[in-house]
């Protein structure tokens, strides 16, 4: 794992949110989900999305919303991304369900934002809902999916 010397020199365009083991990631703009998804022989269909009206999100109990980062990210190669929810959101029964973010990866962060709870959870855009935190892979190649963006 990566402490914050190295991370700030990895990542300067987050060098206010690093902190001792990772960086903190900021909540941008939230989604719902209006219609059908499926992955059938590694065909992705993704579900339509309305986006919600910031800057207060409210999430309603037993439900999943899509979450983006405020910011875009590239993970430089020889490097991978591990994403934790913050406490506070675990605290409230809301939890942020993440992938792992591999070498060369470049674009906006989306998560999985859950209220698990038995009532509404208000957030504001800009509040950190998840860490980053980076680990050094060795023998790898860099990501080249369909969610890398280009610059």
């Amino acid at each position: 794992m990566l402490g914050e010397k190295e991370l700030i020199k990895l990542f300067p365009d987050f060098k206010e949110l690093v902190q001792p083991s990772g960086i903190d990631l900021k909540l941008d703009q939230v989604f719902r989900q209006t219609g059908p998804a499926s992955l059938i022989d590694d065909e992705k269909n993704l579900p339509e999305l309305e986006r919600l009206e910031p800057p207060v999100y409210t999430l309603k109990p037993k439900t999943g919303y899509l979450g983006t980062v405020d910011r875009k990210i590239k993970i430089p190669k020889g490097c991978a991304m591990l994403y934790l929810p913050r406490s506070t959101l675990l605290r409230s029964f809301v939890s942020v369900h993440t992938a792992v973010g591999d070498p060369g990866f470049y674009g906006t962060l989306q998560f999985l934002l859950y209220n698990y709870g038995e009532f509404d959870y208000t957030i504001k855009q800009g509040e950190r809902i998840a860490q980053g935190v980076v680990f050094e892979v060795t023998g790898s190649g860099e990501y080249d999916g369909s969610y890398q963006e280009k610059d």
